[in-house]
């Protein structure tokens, strides 16, 4: 009977469409590139082309951006891309999904003083950054600024979105804020403010005035050029 020696593969041996599994398994998640990562959510590449292959088209296709790629659909993520069938699409959707929740989670677990527009800006992004559509938020502070409330106040377009402010002050005077601070998107990632950004942040301002409770900041999230985020700060910029 003729003995049949088990060869031990070692990382080079394996297949590139199996490797990314396999060094995890091994090494860690941390040693994964983004590719690689990405190569697990897809399973498997098609005729020709890898799993792995497959995965540094699409994060080259978005300039090997995360963010970029978390604010796609299931038909951007499949046009183009050959081997990639909805079910996988949905799978990367998801799995960048619980990633951003993750984040969202731990802001919301911290405690948050807003000392300036940077502090508002890494608070509120999170819930902000990669929306498809506005969104408009109040954020409410006690007297040492800390921020103990936020509300979402209004979702709508692209372009804009409607905001009730006796809603904002509703809530202020619920939680017994002594203060607030508000922030938009701009899906379209321009975070200049418009028309209508400059003439809802006055009345907010001159409605906060009468009830003492003062408008301290307006920030506008968005991507910048280079696909990073980015913000405009009404205090900074000396509008309030």
């Amino acid at each position: 009977m003729q003995t049949v020696t088990k060869k031990n593969n070692t990382l080079k041996d394996w297949s590139e469409e199996d490797r990314p599994r396999e060094k995890l398994i091994a090494k860690g998640k941390k040693e994964l590139s983004n590719a690689e990562l990405l190569a697990i959510l897809i399973g498997s590449g098609s005729i020709g082309q890898s799993a792995v292959g497959l995965a540094k088209d699409i994060l080259s296709a978005y300039d090997n951006n995360l963010s970029m790629l978390s604010r796609l659909g299931i038909k951007e993520l499949t046009n183009g891309f050959k081997g990639m069938g909805e079910a996988k699409a949905v799978t990367i959707i998801a799995a960048l999904e619980l990633g951003y929740r993750m984040l969202r989670e731990d802001n919301e677990r911290k405690e948050y003083y807003m000392r300036n527009s940077d502090d508002l800006f890494k608070y509120i992004s999170p819930s902000l950054i990669d929306l498809p559509v506005e969104e408009f938020w109040a954020i409410y502070l006690n007297i040492k600024k800390k921020i103990i409330f936020k509300q979402r106040i209004g979702s709508g377009g692209i372009s804009e979105t409607l905001v009730d402010i006796r809603r904002i002050f509703h809530t202020a005077l619920e939680k017994n804020a002594v203060a607030i601070a508000v922030a938009h998107n701009h899906p379209t990632g321009v975070v200049e403010p418009s028309k209508t950004d400059i003439r809802l942040t006055e009345n907010i301002k001159n409605a906060g005035e009468i009830l003492k409770i003062p408008l301290l900041d307006h920030i506008i999230v968005g991507i910048d050029d280079n696909n990073k985020p980015d913000y405009y700060s009404f205090f900074e910029n000396n509008k309030l």
